[in-house]
């Protein structure tokens, strides 16, 4: 949806969800399309949506643009040409931020083109919508939710690390432009706009997330009193359950969830997202496939899931995980 969106480590979810879409290429396409968090931008290479031609020129406009500088003549041919190709033409200080640029110890650089009416900043977990136009530093635009006609919506902490960095130095009603080093933008992966980026953005609201739920005490490690099945995987009864039925390996369930790497750090939420989580048992990491079958409904369960029965070797958050799961439905 956006030029901006960065794959975060993959989720319970996600990876579910990741699965499925290989095993039917023509859902996946609309389920992917619609799920929100998105986890890949979409970056479009400006397409002719219109042309026009020279009718209507007069004689004093072209007798000026054959005594421009070559200099002029080429920055003007560049505007021409993206104002017929659709695009919004590049700023003048596309290249590089100016000397009275705001820098951050990050290196990202920004400047505010239109101070905001907001007293607020986002956070990072928060979701924003916004307007936006971004170009590679040669001053071709790459992507624009102003020539699509719709702002952009998503959660800030989903997006290149320039955006989740740079949109909470903004207010809403400001409009800010940003140069974006390219280590905090694509990293020069393939398929990616390439270098530094730039980006107009105006910031039009922001939706607060819902507070993080506290690090568990016992995040380290499981306690003495934890259960502990033979692979390996510990967990411990937070709530008992209202129901009776357990899920099977091949039920769908519907859950909330939080979870933490042992250092206390929270990687992933249902929770903050505000909005349950619904896979087939069978299509998620094997600690999951295990622990909830121990579930009934209602209940809500602590897991400490080893390296092997995680991510290990795998793109995600390494070493053992502690999740807090609510299951709210078997489906």
């Amino acid at each position: 949806m956006i030029g901006a969106f960065e794959p975060a480590a993959p989720t319970v979810y996600e990876s579910a969800m990741r699965i499925l879409c290989l095993l039917s290429l023509a859902t996946s396409l609309y389920a992917c399309a619609s799920r929100e968090p998105r986890e890949e931008p979409r970056t479009e290479t400006a397409r002719t949506d219109s042309t026009r031609g020279n009718e209507g020129r007069g004689a004093t406009e072209q007798t000026e643009g054959a005594n421009m500088a070559p200099e002029r003549r080429q920055q003007a041919g560049q505007a021409e040409g993206a104002e017929r190709a659709g695009e919004i033409p590049a700023p003048p200080d596309v290249a590089a931020p100016p000397a009275d640029a705001q820098r951050e110890p990050s290196g990202l650089a920004s400047k505010v083109l239109q101070p905001g009416t907001g007293t607020e900043h986002p956070r990072a977990a928060d979701r924003v919508t916004v307007h936006y136009t971004g170009w590679t530093t040669d001053g071709r635009m790459f992507d624009s939710s102003l020539r699509r006609g719709q702002p952009a919506t998503f959660p800030l902490n989903r997006v290149i690390r320039g955006w989740t960095e740079g949109l909470q130095l903004m207010v809403v009603g400001e409009k800010r432009r940003f140069w974006i080093p390219e280590e905090m933008a694509y990293g020069g992966r393939p398929g990616r706009p390439q270098g530094m980026l730039v980006f107009d953005v105006e910031l039009l609201e922001i939706e607060r997330a819902p507070e993080p739920p506290p690090v568990p005490e016992d995040v380290a490690g499981p306690p003495p009193d934890a259960e502990r099945t033979e692979s390996g995987l510990a967990s411990k009864v937070l709530r008992p359950g209202t129901g009776s039925r357990h899920p099977t390996a091949t039920d769908r369930v519907e859950v909330h969830y939080t979870g933490w790497t042992t250092d206390g750090q929270m990687f992933d939420s249902s929770v903050t997202r505000g909005r349950p989580a619904t896979f087939p048992l069978n299509r998620v990491i094997p600690g999951w496939t295990e622990g909830l079958q121990l579930m009934v409904e209602g209940e809500k369960r602590r897991f400490w899931i080893p390296p092997n029965l995680a991510y290990e070797g795998r793109p995600g958050p390494q070493g053992t995980l502690v999740f807090d799961v609510e299951l709210l439905r078997i489906l």
